[in-house]
């Protein structure tokens, strides 16, 4: 390379887990809504992320999972296939499949991903790689957005690190916990919010009532706006008050 040639740009793979063996809700991820598995749903907007140089399925070696792998092969989704319990070595293993520089991290329980949402995610990432100290670390606000919407962006390195050093149990099945719990090692960039209020609204699928909520949305939707955005939906909830009230005692698992 030339002493004036631009640095060659980050290769940017995202990541998303799934398995059958849901503890809440088995199957989730091949239920159906709106003419298709949520997985399938998932991915195809995922793909549509513009920051996004691959998208990954980490999934399980349990046989159980292969239904789950089939479907993202028939998509032209890439797969690896790992431990059940080591989530963050799933990750680590898919990370370098794919050649990663840079890893965005989503669950496959998020049917309603916003690409839009994402490919900020991962803007805030570089533009924070860009200063000094450079960040290792950004997420989607959890607390001021919808859930079901999470990302989080973060160097392969540091997913290497973590993936070498993590014993807690915990870190190892949650990924991300090694890194944001060490901001002493890890430096955490300020995380995406939206303009205006939180919005506290669940669009994951944990439970049989997430189900039912994700569907009504997924159906209004898809049929007419198949590339909606979280926007969209809030609107949709705003002229159905009812639906909010669906999954409204469905309680979300934390990590410390």
């Amino acid at each position: 390379m030339s002493r004036d040639a631009a640095p060659a740009r980050p290769r940017v793979v995202c990541i998303s887990q799934a398995r059958i063996g849901s503890t809440r809700l088995p199957g989730k991820v091949l239920m159906e809504a709106a003419g298709a598995p949520l997985l399938a749903h998932h991915l195809n907007r995922l793909r549509r992320c513009r920051s996004v140089d691959a998208v990954v399925l980490a999934t399980t070696v349990r046989p159980d999972d292969d239904p789950v792998a089939d479907l993202a092969g028939r998509l032209g989704v890439a797969v690896f296939r790992g431990d059940e319990a080591d989530v963050l070595g799933r990750f680590a293993g898919a990370a370098a499949m794919a050649d990663a520089d840079v890893v965005v991290r989503v669950t496959a329980d998020c049917p309603l991903i916003d690409p839009v949402l994402v490919d900020r995610a991962v803007a805030l990432f570089h533009a924070g790689r860009a200063r000094t100290p450079p960040v290792d670390y950004v997420a989607i606000d959890t607390t001021r957005f919808p859930r079901g919407l999470d990302a989080e962006v973060f160097t392969r390195a540091a997913l290497d690190t973590a993936a070498a050093e993590a014993t807690d149990p915990a870190e190892r099945e949650h990924v991300t916990p090694f890194l944001y719990r060490r901001p002493d090692r890890f430096r955490l960039g300020e995380p995406l919010a939206p303009e205006g209020p939180p919005r506290p609204l669940r669009w994951c699928v944990d439970e049989p009532a997430d189900f039912d909520l994700v569907s009504r949305l997924l159906e209004a939707l898809m049929p007419g706006t198949p590339d909606f955005g979280w926007q969209d939906c809030c609107n949709l909830m705003h002229n159905h008050p009812e639906w909010a009230g669906i999954n409204r005692d469905v309680g979300q698992r934390t990590v410390g």
